[in-house]
Parts: C-alpha cells; structure tokens; sequence
C-alpha cells in the first residue's frame, strides 16, 4: 500500500516553513503580538523567538518600534524570500500565501 504524507508519527514533527517564515506570519496577522505570544503561536521559546525577531530586524525584514511598555512590529514586505529556490517571490507573497486570512 502506498504511503501518505501523514503516515507515521515521525513524519508529524516537521513543517514546510521556518520558524522565521512562523514569526513573520505571526507578526502579520497582529504587529502588536508580544515575545511571549509570538512563542507560544510558532510553538518556540521566548528567548529563540527574541532571537528571530533580531534576525528579521538585522535583515530588513521588519522595524521594531517601542509603544509604551510594547513593541510594534512593521513588515517590510518588498523584501525577497532569502532561499535562491524562492528569491524571485517577495515576503508579501508569503504572507498572501500562508498569512491570516481577511474578512
């Protein structure tokens, strides 16, 4: 019988996108999500989701504005996917693809 892509309990620990793709995603839906709920959305640590958000910030990806005791998040949406299988797709393409859906 021939497999399925859900068979097996191994095959149920991975995903087709990064944790970086989850965080850009997340913050997509809600640029005013906190470190803690970023983690616990994308299924991380807060410390690695702190470090994502350094990441996508140090490449452009997004600019962290301080609002009171919160951060905002903006994307930067025009920036390419960094992979050269996916460079010729932007992060808007992403998000339209994968992102929140709208009402």
């Amino acid at each position: 019988m021939p497999s399925t892509p859900n068979d097996g309990p191994e095959r149920a620990n991975w995903t087709f996108l990064s944790n970086h793709a989850h965080v850009l995603v997340a913050l997509a839906g809600n640029p005013d999500l906190r470190l803690r709920d970023i983690a616990t959305l994308v299924g991380i640590t807060e410390r690695t989701a702190q470090l994502i958000v350094a990441d996508l910030e140090a490449q452009g990806y997004l600019t962290r504005t301080r609002v009171g005791r919160r951060n905002r998040y903006v994307l930067h949406l025009n920036g390419p996917l960094r992979h050269p299988l996916e460079a010729h797709h932007t992060v808007a393409d992403l998000v339209r693809l994968v992102g929140p859906a709208r009402r």
